[in-house]
């Protein structure tokens, strides 16, 4: 296995970073998510895994909704700072494991959902499909998978047009958004990959694509049970 530490982007190691990190990333409404667990069968006394869990800005909203919630992620200096978010909100409820998709090993009979947001991506796609089955093998029988991640929904011969629109509208500060030289950067060293490749992965993983919506050619979100 690799080591997922060295593939997370050394910007997530760093706490003056992490500090910033919200802002930077915006702050992704978690209703959605929650909503559509619930409406799949996600009831109040499951246990939800958070995979690549960063600054908690599902896991903590989940802990308030859901019986245990454990909040995984590669790097020290996120789960510090997750650690103390929870603490602050006075938020008991949340297990915060280091490791990563590749190393996650679950205390516990097979969890009702899976949530992963933006982090799928630092993984070759060999990796993918290993993580994939992995977290399919943490799921229960009709366990829901909820990722959302970069993924480009576009042909090949379309990059060039549809990275030169991603550029166009990137932030001008870096301290407020990500900037085309780190959507460059995205593109040169992580491994985002085509929807056509990894659709075909996660139904090899036994997980069954329920619902899916792109933004921009470039964001998908993919709802998947377990079959």
């Amino acid at each position: 296995m690799i080591d997922e530490l060295a593939y997370a982007g050394p910007e997530h190691l760093d706490p003056a970073f992490i500090a910033g990190y919200d802002r930077k990333q915006g702050y992704p409404d978690p209703t959605e998510d929650l909503t559509v667990l619930g409406e799949l069968g996600v009831a109040e006394d499951s246990t939800v895994v958070d995979l690549a869990a960063g600054t908690g800005q599902f896991a903590l909203p989940a802990a308030r909704r859901f019986r245990r919630v454990v909040a995984v992620d590669v790097s020290p200096a996120m789960q510090d700072f997750l650690r103390r978010r929870a603490a602050d909100a006075g938020v008991s409820n949340i297990d915060v494991v280091r490791a990563g998709f590749l190393s996650y090993e679950h205390d516990g009979p097979p969890v009702d959902a899976v949530h992963t947001r933006n982090a799928l991506h630092q993984l070759p796609d060999f990796f993918k499909a290993i993580a994939l089955d992995r977290i399919s093998r943490l799921l229960r029988p009709g366990g829901v998978l909820r990722l959302h991640d970069l993924i480009y929904d576009f042909a090949p011969s379309e990059a060039e047009a549809v990275f030169g629109r991603w550029f166009a509208g990137a932030a001008s500060d870096p301290a407020a958004g990500y900037t085309a030289e780190d959507y460059a950067v995205h593109i040169r060293t992580e491994f985002s990959t085509f929807r056509w490749l990894l659709e075909p992965m996660i139904a090899a993983a036994g997980l069954e694509i329920v619902r899916s919506a792109f933004h921009r050619s470039l964001y998908g979100t993919y709802t998947c049970v377990k079959r």
